[in-house]
């Protein structure tokens, strides 16, 4: 029996060909979605599907008998119920017509009862975590960026401050310095003339004195 002959089977149960196909693909869809999700579907009496985590391991090629390393994987399980068992075995007689008589399933049992409720709460609540690490993370690089980026601008303001204070700490000197020059040029330049005049002054007496010598010697000549 195929998807489509399932189909016909109960559609005269569910009133029609539509409904049926629309109740086959929810109850399929709802089973694969909770078991990819790693929830254990069980339905009493019928059985129960799960996700299985197989390890890694090393199998052999059937054609050409090589050792091949397998990767890790899951795969989908399928265990039928005890009334599934006992129908197929032959313990219990399968009615003629109706419905089989399989036990209902307890309330929650369709998605894995309360241990799934309790493994999807923990699974928001770690989600929820995740989230909130990140943002915090993001809000922690934006803040470190933010800081390095003022650090930055404020290395380049004292930078360029220290340049102008430098600069005007260079003209001052030159300035003052120039100045002194100019001070030391003026004071030569008022001293050089009462300079000449000492030097003047101090030649005068020696001509007198070198004059006087001369006449005093022809006077001595003449006189001998």
């Amino acid at each position: 029996m195929n998807k489509a002959q399932l189909v016909e089977a109960i559609a005269d149960k569910l009133g029609g060909r539509q409904q049926a196909a629309d109740a086959v693909d929810a109850v399929l869809d709802a089973i694969v979605r909770a078991t990819v999700a790693g929830d254990r579907v069980s339905v009493t009496g019928f059985g129960s599907f799960e996700k299985v985590d197989r390890p890694a391991r090393y199998a052999r090629n059937p054609q050409t008998g090589e050792r091949v390393r397998v990767k890790k994987t899951s795969v989908p399980r399928f265990r039928a119920g005890q009334g599934f068992k006992d129908l197929v075995s032959g313990t219990k007689k399968l009615p003629k017509g109706g419905e089989v008589s399989v036990k209902k399933a307890p309330k929650g049992s369709l998605t894995g009862g309360a241990s799934a409720t309790v493994k999807k709460a923990a699974a928001k609540k770690a989600t929820t975590a995740k989230k909130a690490a990140a943002k915090t993370t993001v809000a922690k690089k934006t803040a470190a960026k933010k800081t390095t980026a003022t650090a930055k601008k404020a290395a380049v303001k004292s930078t360029a401050t220290a340049k102008k204070a430098t600069t005007a700490a260079k003209k001052a000197t030159t300035a003052k310095t120039t100045a002194a020059a100019k001070k030391t040029t003026a004071a030569a330049k008022k001293t050089a003339p009462a300079a000449k005049k000492a030097t003047a002054a101090t030649k005068a007496p020696a001509k007198k004195t070198a004059t006087r010598k001369a006449t005093a010697k022809k006077t001595t000549a003449r006189k001998k």
